[in-house]
């Protein structure tokens, strides 16, 4: 009976660390989302939730920590749950860093708020739904423990960063088409950029996965190609 209970108490402690990493996934999408609306329909008042709002994904952050740790503690998983919790670990630290990008963007786009728009935001919101999809299927491919989820955000991660290049050339033609532009155009470099890191955290959740799932560290492959 008591190893029951024990088994109960431990699967108990498994959902509750996923329910939170997916409500702490939820809540960045969300930040990303309503930063980059704040760009686009000048609301400084939308930013400004975004940048309060960070401190829930920081608390939600500790609160997974805590979780993890103490799982180990008490529970002293082995094998794949031992890897579930250590990819959780590293997960919570890449959600945390898109919650900072998002008000990085929050903050740029207060700015940009106060200056005539440089041009029609077009590509920039695209880029930022990217993002976000990318974050949403890695996180739901470390829910349902699926691999080749996991590896489709890898694939996608070579669409981002080629909308992210076509933003960055077309801001350099406008800054060289007139140095009065440069400010704005800096800037919407920056919101662009921080998207694109945005993608990258999403990538190294989905490579978490992958090791997750099939044991095996995807990282860094040329680096394994040396040795």
């Amino acid at each position: 009976m008591a190893a029951t209970h024990t088994d109960k108490a431990f699967e108990q402690d498994l959902r509750n660390l996923r329910e939170k990493l997916l409500a702490m996934g939820a809540k960045v999408e969300t930040l990303i989302s309503q930063s980059t609306k704040a760009l686009t329909d000048r609301d400084s008042t939308l930013a400004e939730q975004v940048v309060g709002a960070d401190r829930e994904v920081n608390r939600l952050e500790v609160d997974i920590d805590d979780l993890c740790r103490r799982i180990l503690a008490l529970r002293q998983p082995a094998a794949s749950d031992l890897r579930l919790i250590t990819t959780a670990l590293k997960i919570v630290t890449d959600l945390e860093r898109i919650g900072d990008l998002a008000v990085n963007i929050a903050e740029r786009a207060m700015d940009l708020n106060q200056v005539p728009p440089l041009a029609p935001y077009v590509d920039t919101p695209k880029l930022a739904e990217l993002a976000q999809q990318q974050v949403k299927r890695a996180l739901d491919a470390f829910v349902s423990g699926d691999a080749a989820k996991a590896e489709d955000v890898l694939k996608g991660d070579d669409l981002l960063d080629a909308l992210f290049l076509k933003i960055f050339n077309e801001l350099l033609a406008y800054m060289m088409e007139d140095s009065r532009n440069i400010r704005r155009a800096t800037a919407l470099m920056f919101i662009a950029k921080h998207l694109e890191r945005i993608g990258d955290h999403a990538l190294n959740v989905a490579e978490m996965v992958i090791y997750m799932v099939r044991g095996k560290d995807v990282r860094h492959p040329r680096s394994r190609d040396l040795e």
